[in-house]
């Protein structure tokens, strides 16, 4: 493994469960954080054992592809196997179903506050829609892998995924007015927004799971921000399990929050198993799957965990990335298929195309030619400084905005 897993995976073992593990201690639900621990851990193992296993058979059905960033090379002439983000996502579904059954279990002994993070806060049919909807982005994400979808068709699989949670969603469909505009437009501090909010619910999963899937092309980096994102989600509810404040608030908090970290911890650990395998350079590629099995979840523990906002602050790099790219995607500017840099044979680092419009050839643009992975390792070291920034935001709007 190189340096920029490491530096992931330090990231979110290190930093996030000491943050998660103490607050769970904290509030007297360090057991059920455990549990999500354990079953987390087995899942990156799983995923990390599997994947060079099954990589050959999915070659062997012609799911491969080559890397183009390595074209005029030998590695760039060789097969490599595609839509790896499958094992990743599958395994990710059985952790989810065994926590599911875990948080479900028979009766035993509780404290109030083990009582108010069970499933039933969030309600099992809602917990069910968010799994079916998972499974439904990845099915319809291994179909695009396959099937090589136009971009008019990936824009509304998320729509289609997203139905089951649609339709069983009865939580809250308010949101925040700012302090300083409540006074300006005479309004509470709650507004109703009704059906509004099940269409931001569905534009919301739209955006997660196309923001990560053109915000690729290079080894390690769909798998990588993926990961920091989930370190700085699981940081998020970490920080919101151990709160101050009205018991009833607290409780309802904490349920949401812990609800998420067991959505989003799996996720991270089985993604870093997949990162091992992707990481430059890439002994298997991602697909689209995995692209559409990430967006999703986090928009799903975003909804679900009622903290979409600070989601939105946690992907800055792909809302700069989607603003850049947006003349090419809406046909105003020519859309190559492929909007990847130049790789130069002699100096063997990736040049920056200027009718290219995405983040990764605007970087290049900046600093000049990079190696690969050099590249990759900044575009992350990027990710990780905007989800800081995003996170000190949210905290300055709570103190002193909402």
């Amino acid at each position: 493994m190189g340096i920029g897993p490491r530096v992931v995976a330090g990231l979110g073992t290190a930093t996030v469960l000491a943050i998660t593990l103490r607050s769970a201690a904290a509030v007297e639900v360090l057991p059920r954080l455990c549990s999500t621990v354990v079953l987390s851990a087995a899942g990156f193992f799983l995923t990390n054992h599997f994947i060079p296993r099954l990589a050959p058979l999915l070659a062997k059905a012609g799911l491969v592809g080559k890397d183009i960033n390595k074209k005029g090379t030998p590695a760039g002439d060789t097969p490599v196997p595609e839509a790896l983000g499958l094992v990743a996502a599958t395994i990710y579904l059985i952790v989810l179903c065994l926590l599911h059954g875990a948080r479900g279990g028979g009766p035993r002994s509780v404290t109030d506050l083990e009582a108010a993070v069970r499933p039933a806060v969030v309600g099992v049919e809602l917990y069910t829609a968010a799994l079916s909807s998972v499974t439904f982005m990845i099915l319809l994400g291994f179909a695009d892998d396959v099937l090589d979808l136009k971009w008019r068709y990936k824009l509304a699989l998320p729509l289609v995924a997203a139905l089951p949670l649609l339709v069983y969603y009865d939580g809250p469909t308010t949101i925040v007015i700012p302090r300083p505009l409540r006074g300006l437009l005479g309004m509470g501090r709650l507004l109703q927004l009704g059906v509004l909010y099940h269409l931001y619910m569905a534009l919301l999963s739209i955006f997660c799971t196309n923001a990560i899937n053109i915000y690729a092309g290079i080894n390690g980096l769909e798998a990588g921000q993926s990961v920091i994102i989930a370190a700085f989600v699981l940081a998020h509810n970490a920080m919101n399990v151990d709160v101050a404040g009205p018991v009833d608030d607290a409780l309802g908090l904490r349920a949401n929050h812990l609800f998420s970290i067991d959505l989003v911890m799996p996720f991270a650990a089985c993604t870093l198993g997949l990162l091992n395998h992707n990481w430059f350079p890439s002994a298997v590629f991602v697909g689209d799957t995995f692209c559409y099995f990430a967006g999703m979840t986090f928009s799903m523990a975003a909804i679900l965990g009622h903290f979409s906002e600070t989601l939105l602050l946690l992907f800055i790099p792909q809302l700069i990335n989607f603003v850049y790219s947006l003349p090419q995607l809406v046909g105003i500017v020519p859309c190559p298929r492929h909007r990847l840099p130049r790789y130069n044979r002699e100096t063997k680092k990736l040049e920056g195309i200027a009718s290219h419009l995405n983040l990764v050839n605007l970087v290049l643009l900046i600093t000049g030619p990079l190696s690969e992975q050099h590249l990759c390792v900044l575009l992350l070291a990027f990710q990780v400084v905007c989800c800081t920034i995003g996170l000190l935001l949210r905290r300055f709007a709570i103190l002193y905005v909402l």
